[in-house]
């Protein structure tokens, strides 16, 4: 799923922008929308900015508060939260607000931002939308475990598939119990070289007897304690040939494809390559 945020003051127009994307991107596939809120949560009935989301092509919309108070009934939860729940189920997530989120970003009125910023104007009239989705499909999508399975089940191959094995690397906090606590990791990896490796692994892997779909995916940037890193994903016909084959795909993602990593303890950071 791709991620794009709109951030920008009150009066530049965010909302007019965002219906102008989910317009576009409804074309190209499921589209969802994520506002910030500063106030309680209230219904959503027409006229209301997520209700405008909607007519303009979104599927999903929701509205979150800076204390987790969000539209629906359930457990409260944070923008993270959203995006990985909504991951498996759409191509597109338009996010209105949330200035201090880490995903790429159009700017608006010179709004200070976290995320990459995909383009800037003064105000949304002033935007070039065709710029903003080239740009968009060059970033990262956003990938979860549920994601990736889903993906594998829709592979044209999946009624001969008996069983999908998976793997999902995070961050550890310790190797040892005296060691130094891990805050955060951070990834770089050499941009196009990276992902034709995987691709070449994936191809390999399926080339065996009795698998049918492989997907590999590193996430990059900076990911902290008790995050999620690096899944695979195997869809087989049988057990055996799934964990196996998940064993092979995360040993050679290791050795062969060429990711840098950066580690941040409480005491230290230093880049793992270098110290070993």
């Amino acid at each position: 799923m791709h991620v794009l945020g709109v951030v920008g003051p009150s009066d530049s127009g965010k909302t007019t922008l965002v219906e102008r994307l989910a317009e576009r991107l409804a074309d190209r596939g499921r589209v969802a929308t994520v506002k910030h809120l500063t106030h309680a949560p209230d219904i959503d009935t027409d006229g209301k900015d997520t209700a405008r989301h909607r007519a303009a092509g979104a599927a999903t919309t929701y509205g979150l508060t800076d204390d987790e108070g969000w539209f629906a009934t359930g457990e409260d939860r944070t923008l993270d939260d959203t995006l990985d729940q909504l991951a498996p189920d759409y191509d597109y997530a338009i996010v209105e607000g949330f200035s201090h989120a880490a995903i790429p970003q159009v700017v608006l009125g010179d709004r200070d931002h976290a995320g990459t910023e995909l383009a800037s104007a003064p105000t949304a009239d002033d935007v070039d939308v065709d710029s903003v989705l080239d740009a968009l499909a060059g970033t990262e999508p956003r990938e979860t475990l549920e994601s990736l399975v889903e993906r594998v089940k829709a592979s044209p191959r999946a009624e001969r598939s008996g069983a999908i094995a998976t793997f999902t690397g995070r961050v550890r906090a310790k190797d040892a119990p005296d060691d130094d606590p891990t805050e955060y990791l951070a990834f770089e990896k050499y941009e196009g070289v990276a992902e034709d490796r995987m691709e070449t692994i994936e191809a390999e892997l399926e080339d065996r007897e009795g698998v049918l779909d492989v997907v590999l995916h590193h996430r990059t940037g900076v990911i902290e304690y008790g995050e999620d890193i690096v899944f695979v994903v195997v869809l087989a016909g049988h057990r055996r040939e799934a964990f196996r084959t998940v064993e092979d795909g995360i040993d050679r993602l290791k050795d062969e494809v060429p990711l840098f990593k950066k580690e941040v303890t409480v005491d230290d950071e230093y880049w793992v390559h270098e110290r070993d």
